[in-house]
């Protein structure tokens, strides 16, 4: 038998991944180009022609059993944390070195990372609705206790009233997603520095330290000169997680990093902390090619342009088939109210249209569906027809 804390994952496993499944299932019946799947989060536009360079040149110039090997710190290689700190100073004003840099698996491994050096159980993580939520595993799996923020509908930014009134002594932790999945919400400056103060006041009155984790998946993707400000900038125990899944397109390749500045309080037994518990974890160290690819890249982007013309498609043909959301700022998605309080039942009469979404509540939010635009064109121009039909069946438009 499972343990009993996977039954109840396996049981509640992720309904994103269960709609894409059902894609799967109903393209065989109806054909891909009759199925409209908005539910994965998976880059449609792909990597910058420079990262094949990239790979193409290091496997020529590079000794093979030295690359394919373990690094010789579990942080990743020197070299490449020294470049990507030299790449963060030159864009924020920072100044990082190769020390604060720990290369991860992705952006969901540097969370396991971080939130593993820094958790006892029962120590508690806040985090704002609508968010991220393999959130919930990720804390569980070091036996904290995830303290949820409820929605702001009106703009999604953060109330910051619940929060101030939720942090308590076991407060160790609070995570941040901007730009925000599933909103596509960039969190204002007023919104972090009004943050920042609440958290340092509540240190002070506390004594305790408290970690603000920002998760940076979508940083590269904004829209329409929104600035995406930069967290250790506004607040002293401040870690970052990076990921070049969204930014290089290369989710499949699991690269990205933390940053443990030495702001943070006790950061060099944090930062000693988060490399063991890279490896430990399982781990070992990131992948060591797209560590030395990554190093080649850090001033190439994906082209977001792509985005940005579904993201204005699909927002007005939306808005003109009479539903309501608010325009996302960043990321690829977008959430959209249901016409009826429960999303569940509206993403089953999508799926009579062939339309795919994700229910609101899979991210702390129910009466809202998530939508990712990372598909084809056609695929939303196609689809817009099916969203009008739907839309009438509510008396919409």
């Amino acid at each position: 038998m499972i343990s009993k804390k996977m039954e109840n994952m396996v049981a509640n496993s992720s309904a994103i991944r269960a709609m894409f499944e059902e894609g799967n299932r109903l393209a065989k019946i109806y054909g891909p180009e009759n199925v409209f799947d908005f539910s994965l989060g998976n880059p449609n536009v792909p990597a910058p022609k420079a990262v094949k360079q990239a790979i193409l040149d290091i496997l020529d110039e590079e000794d093979e059993l030295v690359l394919h090997g373990y690094t010789n710190s579990n942080a990743g290689y020197e070299d490449v944390r020294q470049a990507v700190a030299e790449s963060l100073n030159e864009r924020f004003g920072t100044a990082f070195a190769a020390k604060n840099i720990t290369m991860t698996v992705g952006a969901a491994g540097g969370l396991n990372v971080i939130l593993k050096a820094l958790l006892n159980p029962g120590d508690e993580v806040i985090t704002f609705a609508p968010y991220f939520g393999e959130y919930r595993s990720y804390v569980n799996n070091f036996d904290g206790v995830l303290v949820e923020i409820s929605p702001n509908t009106v703009d999604f930014q953060p109330k910051l009233d619940e929060f101030e009134a939720k942090i308590t002594p076991k407060t160790k932790a609070v995570i941040v997603n901007t730009p925000n999945n599933p909103t596509g919400v960039v969190y204002s400056e007023e919104t972090i520095r009004k943050m920042a103060e609440i958290m340092e006041k509540k240190q002070n009155e506390y004594g305790t330290e408290i970690y603000l984790i920002s998760d940076e998946p979508y940083r590269e993707l904004a829209y329409d000169g929104v600035d995406v400000p930069y967290l250790t900038r506004y607040y002293a125990n401040t870690i970052v997680g990076y990921s070049y899944s969204k930014s290089l397109s290369l989710p499949g390749e699991r690269i990205g990093y933390l940053v443990i500045p030495d702001d943070v309080k006790d950061s060099e037994t944090l930062i000693a902390a988060a490399n063991v518990a890279n490896r430990i974890l399982g781990f070992v160290n990131a992948p060591t090619l797209q560590q030395k690819v990554v190093a080649r890249c850090l001033h190439e982007k994906t082209d977001i342009s792509y985005y940005n013309r579904n993201r204005e498609t699909l927002y007005q043909g939306l808005i003109e088939c009479g539903f309501e959301c608010v325009k996302p700022q960043g990321a690829f998605y977008l959430f959209m109210k249901t016409p009826i309080k429960d999303e569940k039942t509206f993403c089953q009469e999508a799926k009579k249209y062939n339309l795919l979404l994700v229910p609101g509540s899979s991210f702390g939010c129910a009466g809202y569906v998530r939508i990712a635009y990372c598909v084809a064109y056609e695929t939303i121009v196609n689809a817009l027809p099916k969203f009008k039909e739907l839309a009438k069946e509510y008396q919409l438009g």
